[in-house]
């Protein structure tokens, strides 16, 4: 993996361009040397207004978890707020009539409506409902590994079309019972969101998965199964999802809930490959795995940026003075290295979090902390146990620095990821 130390050299004090390609090719790197300028630096996106933007662990910690900031732009008191999530959205080409959806759903909701949405769903996303779903994980890794060898091009394979990619987006369509005759038009539909593209083509993608998840709604309506969106559908909830926000779960669920799942597998598994040492220690103690999976989070995790928070008064944030209605962008990925939360930030060690060290902040912190996080955690582990198993002489296909990244500034992800097996 192409990821340095952090050197000392000087970047502009212009606001920060957030899909800056030097950010989006090495985000850990970049933002370090961003974080050495100050406790937070201005940042713009073309179309959105401007924000601040937190790279420090203990002021990202604060800004999850504090009252003074919301993740809801509409509960600041006072002048209405722009919503950053929103403008991001219409600039990246969002149709007009799918705003309501971002508005509707849980993940930008904040106190008791949150605590409404969230407390009808969290049963389905609990360690023991997750760790149920673990043999059917192994079974779709098994059956994905069966194929590998016949989709070997000049003898490499790539993991990130043919096992990462499909094994969390099958896992999350079953759990929601899309069929499977629909599930390729998902996972297309899907990867189009996360790839950072703009334009007709992304308008069209949203706007298709809002279709899609109407009809999955009607057909769930009509036919109920044994299944989570029936389930939430169940007269027995005294407080039913109303549609809206039962179809932006379902978008937020397959377009959210599936690409970290899929890109910390692919981005796991090459810098483990990159790191022979500390494979090899996993290899000789899988009961290692669920802290590997972990520091992967921390190291190499695919979310490079949270949703901003809108501060509801006036206040400071690391010594910064932020005013009623500031946005503030939490970068993940720099809160992960940052030095004074985490002992040689920039070593992989799979055996970090046995020590009991500071949490990662990779699946968030606080009341938003990510739904599907167990979800996450126990499909990696079950893909990296089945595949460093299957196949022992696993190796890179091309260099670490070789490696294609993909556009997208929110996520970091390989495009492709070629292996000999």
């Amino acid at each position: 993996m192409a990821v340095h130390e952090p050197d000392s050299g000087d970047l502009e004090d212009a606001p920060l361009d957030l899909a800056g390609q030097e950010l989006v090719r090495d985000p850990f790197t970049t933002y370090a040397r961003i974080g050495e300028r100050g406790p937070m630096v201005r940042g713009c996106v073309r179309g959105v207004d401007p924000m601040w933007v937190a790279t420090r662990y203990d002021d990202i910690r604060t800004l999850m978890s504090d009252p003074r900031f919301t993740i809801d732009a509409a509960a600041v008191p006072g002048a209405p707020v722009a919503h950053r999530t929103e403008q991001t959205w219409q600039a990246r080409g969002m149709h007009a009539d799918n705003e309501r959806y971002l508005r509707a759903g849980i993940f930008d909701a904040d106190g008791a409506d949150h605590r409404r949405l969230r407390g009808l769903v969290t049963a389905a996303f609990s360690p023991g409902r997750v760790a149920s779903l673990r043999p059917r994980i192994d079974t779709i890794a098994a059956q994905l590994l069966d194929r590998l060898p016949e989709r070997a091009e000049d003898g490499a394979v790539d993991l990130v079309e043919h096992f990462a990619r499909p094994l969390p987006i099958t896992v999350i369509c079953e759990l929601i019972a899309v069929p499977e005759a629909d599930r390729d038009r998902w996972r297309a539909r899907s990867t189009t969101l996360t790839a950072g593209v703009c334009g007709e083509e992304l308008g069209d993608a949203l706007a298709g998965m809002v279709d899609d998840a109407h009809t999955l709604v009607a057909s769930h309506t009509e036919h109920p199964g044994d299944d989570l969106i029936s389930d939430l559908l169940s007269p027995h909830h005294d407080d039913r999802l109303s549609i809206d926000e039962l179809v932006s779960l379902i978008v937020n669920l397959v377009v959210a809930g599936h690409i970290t799942t899929v890109n910390l597998i692919s981005n796991g598994v090459e810098a483990l490959l990159s790191h022979p040492a500390q494979l090899a220690l996993l290899r000789g103690d899988l009961t290692l795995m669920p802290h590997a999976v972990d520091e992967l989070m921390r190291y190499c995790g695919p979310v490079v940026r949270a949703l901003p928070r809108y501060a509801t008064c006036d206040t400071t944030l690391g010594n910064t003075p932020v005013h009623a209605g500031d946005a503030v962008l939490p970068i993940v990925s720099a809160a992960n290295r940052d030095p004074a939360a985490f002992t040689d930030p920039y070593r992989l060690d799979i055996t970090r979090n046995r020590r009991g060290r500071e949490p990662h902040l990779g699946f968030g912190h606080g009341a938003h902390r990510c739904l599907g996080a167990h979800l996450a955690q126990e499909e990696a582990a079950g893909a990296l146990s089945a595949l460093f198993s299957r196949f022992p002489g696993l190796r890179l296909a091309t260099a670490p620095e070789d490696l294609e990244r993909g556009t997208n500034p929110v996520n970091w992800h390989l495009k492709a990821l070629p292996v000999y097996l």
